[in-house]
């Protein structure tokens, strides 16, 4: 859907600026259409964060019942994949390490949002200053980086506490007390 959103605005924005020959009524719709799609960007990345830190939990949940049946039933291995812990994110097709916040959903979905967020705020810099290209650029440049460096920080901090975050299992198994 939020794709589906930034490709319809940006073909209005298209549409309109030929309507309009790029004057003041596109430079006023273009103000309003941008920073809209940033907010459905901002939203769209933070539940497709959360839909991934939910997947890691069922994955963690997934791995504790198959070293229940391993455990309880030795005559399942030949049935079941069984890999040591450092070629789990391998075997599902994930290279892990620092860039893999570039390689999720949330991760796509931030770059786009910082397009567009950095779009709006090149946009108000040539509108203010007068169509300058440069102020334009450097502002668009500037807010971009600083927008994508703090939704990847965001992301990358998300997962180290989802990865920190114990189960339930592991909380009830650590205290034999609840019952």
């Amino acid at each position: 859907m939020f794709l589906s959103s930034v490709s319809g605005g940006l073909v209005a924005l298209g549409l309109f600026a030929t309507a309009t020959h790029l004057g003041t009524a596109f430079y006023a719709f273009a103000l309003l259409v941008l920073p809209l799609l940033a907010f459905v960007g901002l939203v769209t990345f933070e539940r497709t964060l959360q839909s991934g830190l939910e997947d890691l939990g069922y994955a963690r949940r997934i791995a504790r019942l198959r070293a229940y049946y391993f455990d309880q039933a030795p005559e399942l291995f030949p049935y079941l994949l069984s890999v040591p812990s450092t070629d789990r994110l391998f075997v599902q097709g994930l290279l892990g390490g620092r860039g893999q916040n570039w390689r999720t959903v949330a991760g796509m979905v931030g770059v786009i949002t910082a397009v567009l967020i950095a779009s709006s705020a090149g946009l108000l810099a040539a509108v203010t200053t007068d169509h300058s290209l440069a102020a334009a650029v450097a502002s668009g440049v500037v807010v971009f980086v600083a927008v994508l460096w703090v939704l990847m920080r965001y992301q990358g901090a998300a997962w180290i506490r989802a990865n920190r975050t114990a189960l339930n299992i592991d909380e009830e198994t650590a205290n034999p007390n609840i019952h």
